[in-house]
């Protein structure tokens, strides 16, 4: 059994992930964590994800070092950096699921990654990570005649672009290309000399309704167009994808890993 503590429990993925652990024997929480101030510190965990009481109460601090094995991070950057801070001296390894993480955020990853266990992946879903190494191997095996365009689609309130799912696919893309993520990434077209210049990755980003996540990356040639598409109709498949990852970390030892480490690909 994996003890888990869900940092971020009262937003949507980490109400989620409650109520997704709480679902077997497999989990057990033990604690639910919020950013001090928040309004709903103190209210039970299960209660918040639509659940029977757990006699879990929302807090702000982190719980004894022992006292569980894994957090699920699904916060935003500030702070997951605060966490790590937390989680590196009680030797608490971490699933990061935070979007948007700059440079400073990975370098403190890489830093905590020295005495913890850390997954971090910009998209949780198995899916989509077992696309990030298709769409790789299937840009190495085509070759350079063949255009590459990434498309991605979230709901109307998704704040950053481009996601960080598509950033991913393009950086694995390049990793298998040789392509260089800072020069050859054109994001968006417009004007009147826009034609495509030979190597470089599309990247377009759409915005509408209450779409979950679609990702498309088409190859395209003269004659020819290869597309791989995933689609996200619930946010559960991350939370599942999180909860995966966190059972998997229990048994690593320190060091920083992707989610295509615990898929074993």
């Amino acid at each position: 059994m994996t003890r888990i503590i869900v940092h971020g429990a009262a937003g949507r993925m980490g109400r989620r992930l409650i109520a997704l652990a709480t679902e077997g024997s497999e989990f057990t929480l033990t604690a639910a964590i919020e950013a001090p101030g928040h309004a709903l510190l103190g209210s039970d965990a299960g209660t918040l994800a639509g659940l029977e009481p757990l006699g879990l109460p929302l807090t702000e601090r982190l719980p004894p070092a022992g006292s569980a094995d894994v957090v699920i991070d699904f916060t935003h950057p500030a702070a997951t950096r605060r966490l790590l801070e937390g989680a590196a001296p009680s030797k608490l390894a971490v699933v990061i699921g935070t979007t948007g993480l700059g440079e400073q955020d990975h370098a403190a990853i890489d830093a905590a990654a020295a005495s913890i266990g850390i997954v971090q992946a910009p998209n949780m879903s198995l899916g989509v990570n077992l696309l990030m190494d298709l769409a790789a191997r299937v840009a190495q095996t085509l070759g350079p005649d063949y255009d590459i365009e990434i498309t991605e689609m979230h709901h109307r309130f998704k704040k950053d672009a481009p996601s960080g799912t598509a950033m991913g696919l393009a950086q694995s893309i390049c990793q298998a290309t040789g392509c260089d993520p800072q020069r050859d990434l054109t994001h968006g077209r417009h004007g009147a000399e826009a034609a495509r210049r030979q190597g470089e990755i599309g990247m377009h980003a759409l915005r509408g309704g209450d779409v979950v996540g679609r990702h498309t990356v088409s190859y395209a040639t003269l004659g020819e167009e290869v597309q791989l598409t995933h689609i996200a109709s619930t946010r559960d498949i991350f939370a599942r994808g999180a909860l995966r990852a966190a059972a998997w970390l229990r048994h690593q030892p320190p060091g920083r890993y992707g989610m295509n480490h615990v898929l074993g690909l």
